[in-house]
């Protein structure tokens, strides 16, 4: 009989499982987490700076001019958002088709997606010019009398999607964490640690009604998020596909932006989880090689949805006829911005093809770097799509170049800062792995003899 490998190594019993996941919270980490943690923080202060001076003196410090009246902010929001659905896909879909090799990356992935739509939402509430008045994007009766918002624009459809998305993920990640918050409550010796923990496990105590409990609202949480892997990018690529400009117009946008983005998400939780394996030693146990060539196997897939995608836009514009399309589309790869799109095809197309090797796919360093180039593609690839088709429009008296400046610059790397900072104050605060689900696949894939014995 062929056995599977052990879900989790070093030999754990159910209380070094809690000992270890349990503990991290409980202890000061060594000086390599300190040193990622101050790294973090640098970028961030960064982007604060760069946000601060943006909000103070406007818009005019980036890039943004006419005809690219979307620049640097809505490139980097799609970004972030796409980010966010592996964590979705993880812990939801995975959950609902019974793949217990998701226990271990769950939790992180869940916090991945939560932090990604926290940075992704502040740049179209930035990108207005007015962040001061973002509250009139909702629709509320308010002083302004008989005004509401236009319910016919792409751009309110994101505010309903993207805090729907980010509200049912966030109460999702919480709720998963409650039984593990009781036992860091249970554990705690300082009196205000068990206050803290104790609000926050919502009165926990593990009978077998909490547990009846705890798993019909799970499920129905998981039931409700999937829908919104799809739903959610399909909505933010209505922002481009309902205008009439050539090369957004398209019908494809929706399934080609839900694969990039589940293509751009498990690539940063590899990135993550190559970070933090280096960082808090003991996830090694935990997320295993097996756990990382799943995820790379998941990226390959993906990464041929978005190379399909970009052979079938080319395909459709030459087919349509239209001189515009065709225009567009050979703007695209060999007008003035066309170093952009072959960065992107290198690093979404061929670039993953390399985890067809095992020896890539099983390979820490390598899986790492090939899952930078893939997110740096996929920001290029909302570059490509946002820069190259406002940049050339249909009256040459129109046309324009975008330039970036250091506020740009400023506010895309500064971003990084945020996310990170925010994911690594996570593991040292919450419980990064979940004991629940981690313990009851302990013994899967170990060893066993030929009665079945333990």
């Amino acid at each position: 009989m062929i056995r599977r490998s052990p879900l989790i190594l070093g030999k754990k019993t159910y209380e070094t499982i809690t000992n270890d996941i349990a503990g991290l919270t409980e202890k000061l980490p060594d000086a390599r987490y300190f040193a990622g943690l101050a790294g973090a923080q640098g970028l961030m202060i960064i982007f604060l700076l760069a946000q601060g001076a943006i909000v103070w003196w406007g818009m005019g410090l980036m890039g943004v001019n006419h005809p690219v009246g979307w620049g640097t902010d809505i490139i980097t929001f799609v970004f972030w958002i796409g980010i966010g659905h592996a964590g979705t896909l993880i812990s939801a879909v995975l959950f609902l088709f019974r793949q217990k090799w998701r226990m271990s990356i769950a939790r992180s992935a869940e916090a991945m997606t939560v932090f990604a739509v926290m940075t992704a939402g502040l740049f179209p509430v930035l990108h207005t010019g007015r962040p001061w008045v973002a509250y009139w994007l909702l629709p509320y009766p308010n002083q302004r009398g008989p005004l509401w918002v236009n319910f016919r624009s792409p751009l309110v459809w994101d505010v309903f999607a993207v805090s729907t998305y980010a509200t049912v993920s966030a109460v999702f990640w919480y709720i998963g964490m409650v039984p593990d918050l009781a036992t860091i409550r249970d554990r705690a010796q300082n009196k205000w640690r068990k206050r803290i923990y104790g609000l926050l496990s919502l009165g926990w105590r593990g009978t077998a009604r909490n547990w009846n409990h705890y798993e019909m609202v799970y499920m129905l949480l998981a039931g409700l998020s999937t829908p919104l892997v799809l739903s959610v990018h399909s909505i933010v690529s209505f922002d481009f596909a309902v205008a009439v400009l050539p090369g957004w117009h398209t019908t494809i946008f929706p399934p080609y932006f839900v694969a990039g983005a589940i293509f751009s998400g498990f690539a940063m939780v590899v990135t993550l989880m190559a970070i933090i394996r280096e960082l808090v030693p003991v996830f090694k146990d935990y997320v295993t090689m097996d756990h990382m060539e799943n995820m790379n196997k998941i990226i390959m897939a993906t990464g041929l949805l978005v190379g399909y995608a970009y052979g079938s836009e080319f395909f459709i514009a030459w087919y349509s006829g239209v001189e515009y399309e065709v225009f567009i589309f050979k703007n695209r790869a060999f007008g003035p911005y066309g170093w952009s799109y072959w960065i992107m095809v290198t690093c979404n197309v061929f670039i993953p093809q390399l985890f067809w090797f095992r020896y890539f796919r099983r390979n820490i360093p390598w899986m790492f770097v090939i899952s930078i180039f893939v997110n740096i593609g996929m920001w290029f690839e909302r570059f490509v799509i946002t820069i190259t088709s406002l940049h050339r429009d249909f009256l040459p008296s129109s046309w324009g170049m975008w330039v970036p400046t250091i506020y740009d610059f400023g506010a895309l790397f500064g971003s990084f800062g945020l996310f990170f900072t925010l994911f690594l104050l996570y593991i040292r605060v919450l419980p990064a792995i979940s004991i629940s689900e981690v313990k009851p696949v302990l013994y899967v894939g170990r060893e066993e003899d030929q009665h079945g014995h333990h």
